[in-house]
């Protein structure tokens, strides 16, 4: 196979079976005996048509009546296509209009003809795009559904609004966290370096390297002998807003695939306890498999649901932190399907979990311990909201005021919180730090 048609599979994949994009192109790129340019490529296409999908289709339409009536593999096709005559300047018109004829032939005669008509009406007045409306423009413009763009405008402003759907389609760094119960930063740094990696130090946090350039992360001897985790910076700064000292008791209730969890532990020098929870049985490994990998043997794994109380552990934690489950909306850089598979209701149905873990978690903590509550998503009403109902039910809690320094990303809340807006460097996320009096 070659990268257009490894592209395509992962690209159906996703958009008709309902895939994850990263889980199926990394699958799919280690099975696939393709060079580092291909591979390079196919991560190219694979995202850039998930993430531009709306703005493709808005195009396709100039060209079809009613593009729900296609075969949905035949539009893959012209959205991969148009892809790349549209958003890279590398690929040549002619190669990206041949491959795609060639692939819809593999489907059938007609449908070749049909991606050759319009690709190459395409290619005569590709900017023909009118669009009068202003949340369609911004539709076409940065490639979302209008009720998210409406729902983020009417949350953030218009100025903040922007810089969050252009954030949003940033292409992510691969970003690690030294490991600082195992080696030195400038130490890590400088082997980085010698191994070729494009390097530079992280951009909010002091234990972060950007990755900017060499071979995959997951295979370096840095990563195996566990000087490095790959994380987002975002995700790096909230389990220092513990505060955590010698011989804590820590729970991280919603903890795979630990990178949490393994910060906590490495915060602690090894020492006190972590109780790491996560409802999937199935992902426990992972972080059993990080923890192992890092050398790290403070912290006790198990399954639990952290929406059901569970005694045992009632008033028992100086630190809890819950990373809930949210609509990750702040994580679209590195999931882009994420635009498409969400909708208004499905955000409003994940509050009463997040609420009932708040609660769970308020119950295991020590009087005067902190609790942090976080999220990788920017919809306030996950976020602020739930917050401030919480503050409203429990009076023995307050808002600790986070403060991390003055980035051009960072909100800082009026009730204390920090809302981080998404950037190539760092996904959208919301901390909120709450102590109990």
């Amino acid at each position: 196979m070659n990268s257009r048609e490894v592209a395509l599979n992962i690209i159906n994949r996703v958009l008709i079976e309902g895939a994850y994009s990263n889980l199926v192109l990394s699958n799919e790129l280690n099975e696939a005996d393709l060079n580092e340019k291909d591979r390079a490529l196919v991560t190219e296409l694979v995202y850039g048509t998930i993430r531009r999908k709306k703005t493709l289709d808005m195009i396709i339409s100039n060209y079809i009546k009613d593009i729900s009536l296609m075969d949905e593999r035949v539009l893959n096709i012209l959205r991969m296509a148009i892809y790349q005559m549209h958003f890279l300047d590398k690929v040549p018109e002619f190669a990206a209009c041949n491959e795609a004829v060639e692939l819809a032939k593999q489907i059938s005669v007609q449908d070749s003809k049909l991606v050759n008509g319009i690709l190459r009406s395409y290619t005569k007045n590709p900017d023909d795009m009118d669009v009068k409306d202003k949340i369609d423009r911004l539709v076409y413009q940065y490639s979302y559904e209008p009720w998210f763009i409406r729902m983020i405008y009417k949350q953030y402003g218009e100025e903040n609004g922007r810089k969050i759907l252009s954030g949003l389609n940033a292409t992510p760094k691969v970003t690690v966290r030294v490991n600082a119960s195992k080696g030195e930063y400038d130490e890590v740094f400088e082997r980085l370096e010698e191994m070729g990696y494009d390097v530079e130090e992280g951009y909010a946090c002091p234990e972060a390297i950007i990755i900017k350039g060499g071979s995959s992360i997951e295979n370096n001897e840095l990563f195996r002998e566990g000087l490095i985790t790959v994380q987002d910076e975002s995700a790096m700064l909230v389990s220092p807003l513990l505060d955590l000292n010698a011989g804590d008791v820590a729970l991280d209730l919603c903890a795979a695939p630990g990178g949490k969890t393994t910060h906590i532990a490495e915060l602690l020098e090894n020492e006190g306890k972590v109780y790491s929870f996560d409802l999937h049985e199935n992902k426990l490994s992972l972080i059993n498999e990080n923890l192992e990998r890092l050398g790290l043997n403070n912290v006790e794994v198990e399954a639990m649901d952290a929406t059901e109380l569970n005694p045992k552990y009632v008033a028992c934690a100086d630190k809890v932190l819950i990373d809930v489950p949210c609509s990750g909306l702040g994580i679209i850089r590195k999931k882009p399907e994420i635009k498409w598979n969400k909708s208004r209701k499905s955000l409003k149905d994940l509050v009463p979990t997040q609420r009932a873990i708040m609660e769970n978690a308020w119950a295991y903590l020590k009087n005067g311990g902190t609790m942090i509550y976080s999220t990788c998503t920017l919809n306030t009403e996950e976020n602020q909201d739930n917050v401030e109902w919480f503050l409203n039910k429990y009076k023995d809690a307050k808002v600790e005021k986070i403060f991390l320094g003055n980035m051009d990303n960072f909100i800082y809340n009026n009730d204390g919180s920090l809302t981080i807006l998404p950037n190539e460097y760092m996904d959208g996320f919301y901390i909120a730090k709450i102590s109990k009096k």
